[in-house]
């Protein structure tokens, strides 16, 4: 069969994992924002303290998935479990460099001003720094979520979910009449819940970043 008669056939199991990937990605990414965003709070003031962050984050993204996976499956067993510690930390680096990066830009001054008025360390924290370095944060759970897209396909490798086990299976039958039109409706599966997760973030980033600082 060609490849749209295969999407026919196939369609409630293809879309049951594009569910799947996506809830997946979404919810590491909840966690890597989260984890992300803390850790930049914690270390943009001291030079050292961020470059270690930035430094160990940027260490764990230098382990081939496979291999982080394969590490974590005696460890956590398979399915979910290692899916979601493998894609929460490689989605760390992104959002760490760019909060800190983001909070380190603050214009000083507005800082001091929010002080002078009488806002503690915390209160200036959430309602001047934050919101000012929100846009470099944003910028990089987007590049965060490109990269989880691809790499949560290897989830497969350990009974995760989502549209990895259709590439995986494909890869598995080459030679098969329908190997190529399963590795083709996963990849483009995962292209285009990339594009849908971008559209959202540009959407997010028109809502909450006021014109002026987009300018």
């Amino acid at each position: 069969m060609d490849f749209w008669e295969y999407l026919g056939s196939r369609h409630q199991q293809l879309l049951t994992d594009a569910w799947q990937h996506a809830s997946a990605v979404f919810q590491c990414m909840v966690l890597a924002t989260v984890l992300g965003v803390l850790i930049g709070v914690v270390t943009y003031r001291s030079g050292w303290a961020g470059n270690l962050a930035t430094t160990t984050t940027s260490t764990i993204l230098t382990i081939p998935s496979l291999a982080m996976i394969g590490l974590l499956v005696p460890v956590v067993g398979l399915g979910v479990p290692p899916t979601v510690i493998a894609l929460t930390l490689y989605g760390l680096l992104p959002i760490v460099r760019n909060s800190i990066v983001g909070l380190r830009g603050v214009d000083p001054t507005l800082v001091d001003a929010a002080r002078g008025i009488g806002m503690s360390g915390p209160m200036r924290l959430v309602r001047v720094e934050l919101p000012l370095a929100w846009p470099p944060i944003l910028t990089g759970i987007r590049v965060s979520t490109q990269m989880l897209m691809g790499i949560a396909a290897i989830a497969a490798y350990a009974s995760g979910p989502g549209l990895g086990n259709e590439i995986f299976r494909g890869l598995a039958s080459l030679g098969s009449k329908n190997a190529l039109n399963q590795v083709l409706a996963g990849t483009l599966g995962i292209i285009a819940l990339a594009l849908l997760f971008d559209a959202a973030y540009v959407l997010i980033g028109r809502l909450t970043i006021p014109r002026g600082i987009r300018v």
